[in-house]
């Protein structure tokens, strides 16, 4: 495996910003965007049991729409990508089935000898139900792939804007989720930043290392 150096990762970071103002002309080109999809599908989550859908806003006129329920934001708009990240709600034992019999599809073997860690994972699950916190779990693996698809976009020279600054209630009307059993919960823009972009200079602000690292 190709690897970068500690350097290059670095510098990627330092890049990234939260974009305040993208080019609306700048297209992400198809294959860099089918790469940027390819890290989407291959975040992490608890289980790997995956509860979510990613939806990939292009159409301009969506996209122009959801400028009123991102608090007057113009970056839905103007980005080349918007992705809103959709939690499964109330996931159950059906889609843990449907997990394992993907993982026999990629892995083979065969679901009897999966049986414990089906009990095993939706013992977890109604526990977690029973207690109340079923959704709240599953939402955060979102920020996961939130935060994969960023540090992925980054080294691909891509912008991004992580957009909690949303009505989910009202995207969910917009993007056709109500009724679906999956919800909003964040949003992402993509796309180039404009040369204009005053923020694009500016230094990070960060505390110092001595104070949020703790070596134990």
């Amino acid at each position: 495996m190709k690897t970068l150096s500690s350097e290059q990762l670095l510098d990627a970071l330092q890049w990234r910003y939260a974009t305040k103002k993208f080019n609306p002309a700048a297209k992400i080109p198809a294959e860099t965007w089918q790469t940027l999809e390819s890290a989407l599908i291959l975040s992490p989550s608890s289980f790997g049991l995956q509860p979510w859908k990613f939806l990939i806003v292009t159409n301009p006129l969506i996209k122009a729409g959801l400028v009123a329920h991102s608090w007057g934001q113009s970056q839905p708009a103007d980005c080349s990508h918007l992705v809103v990240f959709a939690v499964k709600t109330g996931l159950n034992e059906a889609h843990v089935d449907r997990f394992l019999e993907r993982q026999v599809e990629v892995r083979g073997g065969n679901l009897e000898s999966l049986g414990g860690y089906r009990n095993l994972m939706l013992t977890s699950l109604q526990r977690a139900a029973d207690a109340g916190y079923l959704d709240t779990w599953q939402t955060h693996q979102l920020y996961i792939a939130l935060g994969q698809f960023m540090a992925a976009a980054a080294l691909l020279g891509i912008d991004t804007c992580p957009m909690e600054g949303i009505v989910a209630a009202e995207y969910d009307q917009a993007l056709n989720l109500a009724g679906s059993g999956y919800r909003t919960v964040v949003a992402c823009a993509a796309g180039y930043r404009a040369d204009d972009d005053k923020y694009a200079s500016q230094k990070k602000i960060r505390f110092p290392a001595s104070e949020v690292v703790s070596h134990v």
